[in-house]
């Protein structure tokens, strides 16, 4: 993304995350679907770049003929809005960690699986989805070790995709997006991605942390100048983030 290094006058960069296509219910998936749509054509119209920090779907796994059904509404914006020029990045999550390489052969969209830096208009920014960072969560650790093994990802790929996708996406619906009301604990100084963004911070300095994953809204000082940003989540809410005048701010979209 070297050319957000300077981004262009009157543009702005985009975030958003956990929009957990699939879930709870066919129903409420699609009308989520078409409140997302909406919210990429606001975007459109003044956007350099939109970053989606994962969780985008509930279950996503890449067989080498077939892909989940639906989300046909998103995919084609998301192509649209490549055509047009607007740089579109998009990161796994713990939901949707087996994104392989569709997005990026058919639409032109990279995928990151890992956090990265990137800096706008001299503003640095560490962005990423959040699963796995700072201390404790050692039972999913090693679970997203194991989803992450080659063979593994073999292993399912040989599973016939009716049988791979249901189960999967049985899997999901004993996820706590699915089974709670946007209820979700702040735990202060005790938030593990807060954490985690003092101890990069102590190592190099980022103007804004932002990250998805933690499906509550926040914005919490790092350190002196320094901010940490999370992206909520689209089932209970509608955040996202701005970059704009060489600041990042958490907004709601109101469709």
């Amino acid at each position: 993304m070297n050319t957000l290094s300077r981004l262009p006058e009157n543009k702005k960069v985009y975030f958003a995350s956990d929009f957990h296509l699939g879930t709870p219910s066919k129903e409420s998936s699609l009308e989520r679907e078409k409140r997302i749509v909406k919210w990429l054509d606001m975007a459109r119209q003044d956007a350099a770049a939109i970053f989606l920090l994962g969780d985008v779907f509930d279950f996503w796994f890449e067989y080498k003929k077939a892909i989940p059904k639906g989300f046909i509404r998103f995919q084609g914006k998301l192509a649209e809005l490549a055509d047009q020029g607007i740089e579109i990045c998009l990161f796994t999550g713990n939901h949707d960690m087996w994104l392989f390489d569709y997005f990026p052969k058919e639409f032109n969209i990279p995928v990151h699986n890992d956090p990265i830096d990137i800096d706008i208009n001299g503003v640095s920014l560490l962005i990423g989805h959040g699963d796995g960072l700072g201390p404790g969560d050692r039972n999913y650790k090693l679970l997203k070790k194991m989803f992450s093994n080659r063979f593994c990802q073999w292993a399912f790929s040989i599973i016939h995709p009716n049988i791979g996708i249901a189960l999967a996406n049985k899997w999901s619906q004993q996820s706590r997006i699915t089974n709670s009301q946007g209820d979700e604990k702040h735990y202060g100084d005790k938030e593990h991605l807060l954490i985690y963004c003092r101890q990069q911070e102590l190592l190099k300095h980022h103007d804004y942390y932002i990250f998805g994953h933690r499906h509550l809204a926040m914005d919490v000082e790092v350190a002196p100048n320094s901010r940490y940003i999370n992206l909520g989540e689209w089932v209970n809410g509608s955040n996202y983030a701005v970059f704009e005048a060489n600041k990042v701010t958490l907004k709601n979209f109101e469709a």
